[in-house]
């Protein structure tokens, strides 16, 4: 099952860099050296069992963009599933950037009225800590006015921080088919162990596409700062030429554990009571392995609106 997503934007505001740190192991550093997008770049992700993400990455050079909404109109904007546009914060050609957001919006109108559309106002790191939410909050509003009758979702994103994959996260899951049902074996699984919370993060590229909370927390950003921590781990095991598969973290307040869950994923239990024994969650992590590996086969073979 294949589901087209289109990732926009004009050249230089980010696009590949976020596209190669989610998806190819990039740390953001060393984005520097990626090149500009010639033309489209199409790449294949399997994500959870049958679900694959038909990823289109489009050159935004002034040329390209043009030629999207000219000659190659029908192929770049027909079964769209979503549309993920990416705008500089600190573009100096704001005005450009819309007209092109809104022609594509008008292109995914005839052709993918059904899509998603996201957008995502990127490189925020560059902007003031004090400014950040004001100028968020107005270029949502422009967005969210400029896309009627449409409607689209807005992230503030950097590749220096979790809001990337938070952004990711939150796309990806509007993906998953049956996700509701996974949702709530999550939480028999959490009241079973008794855990405080469950996360469920997909293997390759750890972003969390599920979880069950118990137990209110503090920290509204963890998921992404686990996610994130994690995936710079699992990194420096590969550049050791040693794999990651499972951690635990333990004191005198709280025990965590993250183990390889299904062919598909990764599991974190966390639990307020340490004096559980560790063998204990972990038989309960790896009897619960079948339901959700059979649980995931059922959600990916879901029928899609385009195939």
């Amino acid at each position: 099952m294949k589901k087209k997503v289109l990732l926009m934007g004009k050249s230089g505001s980010g696009k590949t860099s976020m596209r190669s740190i989610i998806f190819a192991n990039y740390i953001a550093r060393d984005t520097r050296r990626l090149g500009a997008t010639i033309d489209v770049e199409h790449s294949h992700v399997r994500f959870l069992g049958n679900l694959v993400l038909n990823l289109w990455d489009c050159g935004g050079q002034e040329a390209f963009m043009e030629n999207y909404f000219a000659s190659q109109r029908d192929n770049i904007f027909r079964n769209v599933e979503v549309l993920i546009y990416v705008f500089d914060v600190e573009s100096r050609e704001m005005e450009k950037d819309m007209h092109y957001y809104q022609s594509c919006l008008e292109a995914i109108l005839q052709n993918s009225p059904e899509a998603r559309i996201f957008c995502l106002v990127h490189k925020m790191d560059l902007v003031a800590e004090e400014q950040r939410e004001e100028i968020f909050r107005a270029r949502e509003e422009d967005l969210k006015g400029l896309s009627k009758p449409l409607e689209c979702t807005c992230f503030r994103t950097s590749i220096w921080d979790e809001t990337l994959y938070k952004a990711w996260s939150s796309i990806v899951y509007k993906l998953i088919p049956n996700v509701k049902a996974l949702e709530s074996s999550l939480k028999q699984f959490a009241a079973i162990v008794d855990a405080d919370e469950v996360l469920l993060f997909e293997r390759a590229t750890f972003l969390v596409v599920s979880h069950c909370q118990r137990r209110q927390h503090r920290d509204a950003h963890r998921f992404e700062k686990v996610s994130n921590i994690v995936k710079q781990f699992k990194l420096s095991c590969s550049k050791l030429a040693a794999q990651f598969q499972s951690m635990e973290v333990r004191n005198s307040v709280f025990a965590a554990f993250i183990d390889g869950f299904t062919s598909n994923t990764y599991v974190m239990v966390e639990m307020s009571d340490p004096k559980i024994p560790s063998e204990a969650t972990l038989i309960n992590i790896r009897n619960a392995r079948k339901h959700f590996e059979k649980l995931e086969k059922v959600s990916s073979s879901a029928p899609s609106q385009y195939q």
